[in-house]
């Protein structure tokens, strides 16, 4: 198993080259009296304001711009406080990288559970999008404690970019309005037709992995444990030589 304190972070992204030196900005200049803690603090005010536009999006579609600003904050908070974290020199490894993933759950719950009370996407496409990015999350966090890589980026996209999908998904909702049409006896949106797609992206991202792992972990097991046996039959030569003597 890899030291969770020593593990290397890979975040690829499409939107990097833009959002890598935001962050190293806005980390220079933050005020010595916002701590991570407190960034993470707005990010999960972030994810309770998107849940709320989302809601409330059912008496009013003006509330989507409310979702939408929830997911800027989301970003602000959430992307920063590693950042700041690293840049001050102040890095928890393990109690920031319980606190930091732990919170993503439940904001990615809060995220797609609002989207799927609207009235534009259906509560079981949402729900299925939140099973694969949970899923995908999973599997991120087991590769991480396995092999010691933190890769939170897949195909060039990663959570900055389902944030801006999302953005745009909202923006579309809102200029077009609640429609529906049949598919085979059943009501279908055209947002629910996106939100489909990047669940079985994330699905496709999760079983990817998993099969290429299993093929290139098969026999690590087996290859420890050849080299605990050699270092064992080498302390048993070196007692025996000092035995001998």
């Amino acid at each position: 198993m890899s030291d969770i304190n020593n593990h290397q972070r890979v975040n690829d992204i499409l939107l990097g080259p833009l959002e890598r030196p935001a962050l190293k900005w806005l980390a220079a200049h933050m005020p010595a009296w916002v701590m991570p803690d407190t960034l993470t603090t707005i990010g999960v005010v972030g994810a309770v304001i998107t849940f709320l536009g989302y809601v409330l999006s059912n008496f009013d579609r003006n509330f989507l711009w409310l979702a939408s600003l929830g997911f800027v904050i989301n970003w602000f908070g959430d992307s920063l406080d590693g950042t700041l974290a690293r840049y001050r020199h102040i890095e928890r490894p393990v109690f920031g990288f319980f606190l930091d993933h732990t919170v993503d759950a439940f904001i990615e719950v809060l995220i797609f559970v609002g989207l799927g009370l609207t009235p534009y996407v259906s509560f079981s496409v949402a729900s299925m999008a939140l099973i694969g990015y949970l899923l995908l999350s999973v599997i991120v966090y087991v590769r991480t404690a396995v092999v010691g890589e933190f890769k939170i980026s897949y195909g060039k996209l990663g959570p900055t970019e389902i944030r801006v999908l999302a953005i745009l998904l909202n923006t579309w909702m809102y200029f077009g309005g609640v429609w529906t049409f049949l598919v085979q006896q059943f009501e279908v949106s055209p947002y629910d037709l996106i939100v489909g797609a990047i669940a079985l992206l994330l699905f496709s991202f999760a079983t990817v992995t998993t099969v290429k792992e299993t093929r290139r972990l098969v026999n690590v097991d087996a290859v420890i444990k050849h080299e605990e046996s050699k270092g064992q039959d080498a302390q048993l030569k070196e007692r025996g030589a000092v035995g001998d003597m």
